[in-house]
């Protein structure tokens, strides 16, 4: 894969995506950095820019599709992506004992980390394919393998996340556009700090962003880490349905409900 010059990646105020935006930085590189925390991206964007990179944050929510649309496209048209990163995301799910989430928890997680996706991703789907080159890079999890009991609407959107980087894979890298999916375990970041559960094999945001750097290097289809987890995971699903379902019910994890809404 050509080196990127002109990088764009969501939810870089903090975790993976602020790791992923340092990860890139030096000298001779344009990021430009989405997140809706001002503050936080502020400092992102000062970090990233201390390293030498041409840093354009932009306070910006990607469940907002016009606003999405329009900036990216603008930006594009100015100095075109070669690399875009779809990795915003929140969590949410259920305290021990609880049968459901909040109707208002799970639209919201829906509109982050699914429509949010798609608000990032298609404006550059056409203007990548024109050129003939550009990857498209999703931020995926261990979650969209398999439904977890105590996280549903988070597994939700994770899966909807796979199949769609796997659909445009097929169709667009005949296009000259390469499409890559991480599917990441745990990574100490804000967002999981919050979650009381076993995290196996969990890694810090800097490895985690080094090794999806590499990866989408290389132009792998899927960089999938940590690899026991990975591979437990999968052969997880080739278990019968409800022996499975009673091995993951007794595991106890608490995830906070999200405070986001619409």
């Amino acid at each position: 894969m050509r080196k990127p010059q002109s990088l764009l990646i969501t939810g870089a105020s903090s975790g993976i995506g602020r790791a992923l935006a340092l990860a890139y930085a030096e000298p001779g590189t344009r990021l430009t950095l989405i997140g809706r925390n001002e503050l936080r991206l502020a400092d992102t964007a000062g970090a990233a820019a201390a390293k030498g990179a041409d840093v354009t944050p932009v306070p910006l929510d990607v469940r907002d599709r016009a606003k999405m649309t329009a900036w990216i496209a603008a930006a594009d048209r100015n100095h075109p992506f070669d690399l875009v990163i779809a990795n915003a995301g929140i969590t949410t799910g259920l305290a021990p004992g609880a049968l459901t989430e909040d109707p208002d928890a799970v639209r919201a997680i829906l509109a982050t980390n699914l429509i949010g996706v798609l608000n990032t991703v298609e404006p550059l789907i056409t203007p990548m394919c024109s050129r003939g080159q550009g990857q498209i890079a999703f931020i995926g999890s261990m979650a969209g393998l398999r439904g977890l009991p105590y996280s549903p609407a988070y597994c939700l959107t994770k899966a909807g996340v796979h199949a769609y980087a796997e659909s445009l894979r097929g169709r667009l890298e005949r296009r000259g556009v390469c499409v890559s999916l991480a599917i990441v375990g745990f990574v100490k970041t804000p967002l999981n700090d919050s979650i009381t559960a076993m995290k196996p094999f969990e890694i810090s945001d800097t490895r985690a962003a080094e090794i999806i750097k590499v990866g989408l290097a290389r132009g792998r289809a899927t960089i999938a880490f940590p690899w026991p987890l990975y591979m437990a995971t999968r052969l997880g699903r080739l278990l019968p349905a409800r022996l499975y379902d009673r091995i993951m019910a007794r595991i106890e994890a608490n995830v906070p409900e999200t405070r986001e809404r619409l």
